[in-house]
């Protein structure tokens, strides 16, 4: 709804029992685009930092649709607007706030922080119900753009992937940090082995400027007088619905073909690295234990070898405790409770699914999960089909959790024990000894059930797959099972021996 202006500031006159939050613009031109709003503790610089975030002690959010924006008019987040953790806006606790709000603008960055949005600046608010004051957040700073400064070490790369901006229809670019290890300065003439690192879920390209310090794991890992030289490439966890995870789909356009055509030729050129499958290797954690297991299962002859840590789902008949082939309902199990979604090491449960995905529904244009950004929806939209609108369609219903069982099908084709399984004659030569799968037993998110899966299907096919997969027992989800000093010198030792 749009409305006059309102004074900025916290406004003197009670409006009823319910809190009223105005966003007003400041900016110049016409917004469109999802309007967030965090309710930090009183004191905090930048509530927005939270949003997205999970469990029940995390600090309220709530959001509205905004179009055509201008400056000078304001909207009014309804009080029965969805709240998470819980709740609505009209029961927002007493307490003192630092609130904050943005407009989530930006097409190709699925992210409320992504560069080109527009952010208000936090204002402190008090909070009574019972002498109700409305809050107004003003619309007025742009999030930068700027790259943080190369140096010797980590180099960005920023590359427009023809393949993409085909599917997409406008210019969309590779975002990717380049590491050197410091003989790339003193050997000019040599090439060296390319490691491609995949973060955790939605890590951006420009975190990898600490891998850069002398004495971050990958720098001293190189500086070892017996160490392999490698170059290192980062990829970007950052994408149009979310987490893109680097594997052609519906959603996300030729991903993987992009990544292996285009981006990766252009950094072994630039960066004297690779060249041959038996020089590239994949190596990454979570998210990044997930991609990095797919990209050398779907191009198994480009790449010569994967370390996959604490993987996501491996096997959909455990997609955390969801088997989404067989399951009628996503947020209620077939013992008629709450399915949990995340528990610590002791077992007690922090949060389910049904929570999990509300901070989708808050995040996502029009209350819609399967636009939110966050892991369900960069799943769903990797995975699974696009709709007769250009949107992903959604495995289940955002308020029931009814599940879709068709979308369920299309899933099927990412699931990676299947295409093992179904694909094996062909793929058990192309694979033989290159895949590594690390994974605790009480992980958090109970992702250590679809790698067993996956190791009882290694154990016993036909072919072997040489494979080596590595559970560690009271482990959780940051079990690594050897240090990155001990990755990289695997890693070294494989290149050596497939031929520098």
């Amino acid at each position: 709804m749009i409305s006059t202006p309102v004074a900025v500031g916290l406004l003197a006159f009670c409006l009823g029992a319910e809190p009223e939050v105005v966003i007003r613009s400041g900016y110049g031109a016409p917004l469109t685009g999802r309007a967030i709003v965090v309710f930090a503790h009183l004191g905090d610089p930048a509530p927005l930092e939270h949003a997205g975030h999970t469990g029940m002690d995390t600090p309220a959010m709530v959001g509205v649709d905004a179009r055509n924006l201008t400056r000078g008019e304001t909207i009014r987040i309804p009080s029965g607007t969805l709240r998470f953790p819980q709740g609505t806006l009209a029961d927002l606790p007493a307490g003192q706030y630092s609130v904050q709000a943005v407009i989530h603008k930006n097409p190709d960055i699925n992210l409320p922080l992504a560069p080109g949005n527009v952010r208000s600046k936090p204002v402190a608010w008090i909070h009574d119900p019972q002498d109700p004051k409305p809050v107004e957040l003003v619309l007025s700073e742009v999030i930068s753009d700027k790259l943080p400064p190369e140096t010797e070490r980590v180099k960005w790369v920023i590359l427009r992937s023809e393949m993409l901006s085909r599917f997409f229809g406008r210019d969309m670019y590779h975002r990717a940090a380049v590491i050197l290890p410091p003989q790339f300065a003193t050997e000019p003439q040599a090439r060296f082995p390319l490691v491609v690192r995949i973060g955790g879920f939605g890590s951006r390209f420009t975190g990898a400027i600490s891998s850069g310090h002398p004495n971050s794991p990958f720098q001293r890992a190189m500086a070892k007088p017996d160490a392999v030289p490698m170059v290192m490439l980062h990829l970007d966890g950052a994408g149009p619905w979310g987490d893109p995870y680097h594997v052609n789909s519906a959603n996300n356009g030729p991903m993987g073909d992009a990544l292996t055509t285009e981006l990766i030729p252009e950094i072994e050129k630039r960066f004297r690295s690779g060249g041959k499958p038996a020089w590239r290797f994949t190596e990454g954690h979570s998210t990044g234990g997930w991609v990095s297991l797919a990209l050398q299962v779907f191009h198994p002859e480009f790449f010569g070898g994967c370390w996959s840590h604490c993987p996501d789902p491996v096997d959909f008949r455990d997609f955390e405790v969801l088997n989404i082939y067989s399951e009628p309902n996503a947020y209620i199990n077939r013992f008629g409770f709450e399915r949990p979604a995340m528990r610590t090491t002791k077992g007690d449960i922090q949060y389910t699914l049904r929570h999990e995905v509300l901070v989708e529904r808050v995040l996502g244009r029009g209350g819609r999960w399967e636009l939110g950004g966050k892991d369900w929806s960069s799943w769903n939209a990797t995975f699974g089909p696009r709709g007769a609108d250009g949107f992903p369609v959604p495995l289940w219903d955002g308020a029931t959790g009814k599940i879709n069982p068709t979308v369920a099908a299309h899933f099927r084709k990412y699931d990676i024990r299947n295409h093992l399984d179904t694909n094996w004659t062909t793929l058990a030569p192309k694979l033989s000894g290159k895949i590594r799968v690390f994974s605790g037993e009480l992980d958090e998110y109970y992702l250590n059930n679809a790698v067993h899966r996956l190791d009882d299907f290694l154990k016993t096919a036909t072919p072997s797959a040489n494979a080596k997969i590595v559970f560690g027992p009271t482990q959780g989800h940051s079990f690594r099972g050897h240090s990155d000093e001990e990755m990289f010198a695997e890693m070294g030792q494989t290149a050596m021996g497939q031929g520098r």
